[in-house]
């Protein structure tokens, strides 16, 4: 049976970005006033692992690190066809940069035992740092393929993926176990269904700590992290919005006439 393990994030709503705050003594994002929502690209993750389910006998396990709160984000995977679903919360791994972040989910994945590949969501929209995935796979020693917009070939041990470049995209073949980061162009993820919601509710999640995980608190969290922060500041947004009217023509020649009197021409 394949085994798939898909990591997920519970990030602020991005509707509502506004209310982030920052510590100004951690010098991170005070996240506790903005509802969670399972991170969007994660969302692509999950439906190539359903997808998988559907064509394979396959197994999905969901990992994600947070607060407990997180764990609703872990349920709605759950909801959307997954197995098992673990949620590794602690007051240790709080603040944690992506390196700790990746280290953590990598001894939870290690907990978990055997998988056949590892699906990320290419970046999370808080950070976009696109270094979790990654770094998962270099503590866990497998191989890595980023920004994966196609799954060709999933025969044997050897499977063939589509990844995006810059400029056009690399056809890889990579031997599995596997770390594959994902993109939006890989599919379409399906939304939740009432029944699968219902049956979700059923269902428990494991919690893991640091005890569980057999980790130091100096290698997790806030203290495992070598990202220094030296500043952070919100940024003020003061433009207003005018909406011109009329036809055609008249908006054009009320725009000349605005973008003289501002000086832009």
């Amino acid at each position: 049976m394949l085994k798939i393990v898909v990591c997920v994030k519970a990030v602020p709503d991005p509707k509502q970005e506004r209310k982030i705050r920052i510590n100004p003594v951690t010098k991170t994002l005070i996240r506790g006033d903005i509802p969670l929502v399972l991170n969007p690209l994660d969302k692509n993750a999950m439906e190539a692992a359903l997808q998988l389910k559907e064509q394979l006998d396959a197994q999905i396990v969901v990992l994600s690190m947070g607060p407990p709160s997180a764990g609703n984000i872990v349920k709605e995977c759950l909801a959307l066809g997954a197995d098992q679903g673990f949620l590794l919360s602690d007051l240790a791994f709080s603040g944690a940069d992506a390196y700790a972040t990746a280290y953590t989910l990598a001894k939870g994945i290690e907990k978990i035992g055997s998988y056949h590949v590892i699906f990320c969501g290419m970046a999370s929209s808080d950070s976009s740092t696109e270094w979790v995935g990654p770094e998962i796979g270099a503590f866990l020693k497998i191989p890595i393929v980023t920004r994966v917009k196609e799954i060709i070939e999933t025969e044997g041990e050897w499977w063939k993926v589509k990844a995006s470049l810059d400029n056009g995209f690399r056809v890889v073949q990579v031997k599995i176990p596997a770390v594959l980061t994902v993109t939006r162009e890989l599919n379409n993820p399906r939304t939740l269904s009432f029944s699968g919601i219902i049956e979700a509710r059923k269902r428990e999640i494991t919690h893991w700590g640091i005890n569980e995980l057999c980790v130091s608190d100096d290698s997790v969290g806030l203290k495992g992290s070598p990202t220094i922060v030296s500043n952070m500041a919100s940024i003020e947004l003061k433009r207003e919005v005018e909406i011109i009217t009329g036809t055609r023509e008249e908006k054009a020649e009320q725009l000349i006439q605005k973008l003289v009197e501002a000086g832009v021409i």
